[in-house]
């Protein structure tokens, strides 16, 4: 799949109709558990946020998502409308079902404190990252979730290029304001999103902004 070319595709769901709609700030986590059939949809208010998400099996947490499964079960590197979110035992999670963005990154990770002072500067460890906001969401939703729990995540609207010698970059956006992707839960699931804090990257000029996050029951 070439992701430059990937068809953009919107749904035919009202947002007046949602049966749950969440602003969550820059920073923030959101956690919540969706039955199988529903639909979550999450939007890029401002334009190059980067809503860092994990997935887990709302049975069986210890079943999550696997970016290396899903990679390997589409055989591409970018998720986009189609795209089936594997879980590790190899079993799809959730099914993109429409996609205004057409590109989402599943290699960069998550940002932690330690990788923000390895890349940027010493005096970045005080600061907010995507780890730690994790780890919070996590425990509101299920106490017994921890550090052990969090794996390699989906960051929805970030833009990483990879080169021909497997180096990964951190290009500016495609993303723009307005533009969402929607899932559909293939089971019952938890969905887990820190709300990218990261004042150090330029993907977003620098301005950490709001998503929002939709949901809607089965038709």
């Amino acid at each position: 799949m070439n992701p430059s070319s990937a068809p953009l595709v919107e749904s035919a769901l009202d947002p007046a109709a949602a049966a749950y709609r969440q602003i969550v700030g820059a920073g923030d986590p959101w956690s919540r558990e969706l039955r199988g059939g529903q639909i979550l949809r999450i939007v890029d208010l401002e334009g190059n946020q980067s809503a860092d998400t994990l997935f887990y099996d709302a049975g069986d947490p210890a079943e999550r998502y696997s970016a290396s499964d899903t990679i390997r079960h589409q055989a591409a590197l970018y998720l986009t409308t189609g795209t089936r979110l594997m879980s590790t035992a190899g079993r799809p999670l959730l099914t993109i079902v429409a996609d205004t963005c057409g590109r989402h990154d599943t290699l960069g990770g998550a940002c932690s404190r330690e990788s923000n002072t390895m890349r940027y500067a010493l005096d970045r460890e005080s600061m907010h990252a995507c780890r730690e906001i994790f780890i919070r969401g996590a425990q509101e939703c299920r106490p017994e979730l921890g550090k052990r729990d969090l794996t390699c995540n989906i960051n929805f609207f970030m833009n990483v290029p990879v080169t021909p010698d497997g180096r990964l970059t951190f290009a500016d956006g495609l993303s723009a304001p307005g533009r969402y992707v929607e899932l559909r839960a293939e089971r019952d699931v938890i969905a887990l999103i820190s709300n990218c804090p990261q004042l150090n990257n330029p993907c977003n000029a620098y301005n950490p902004t709001p998503i929002e996050v939709l949901i809607w029951d089965p038709r």
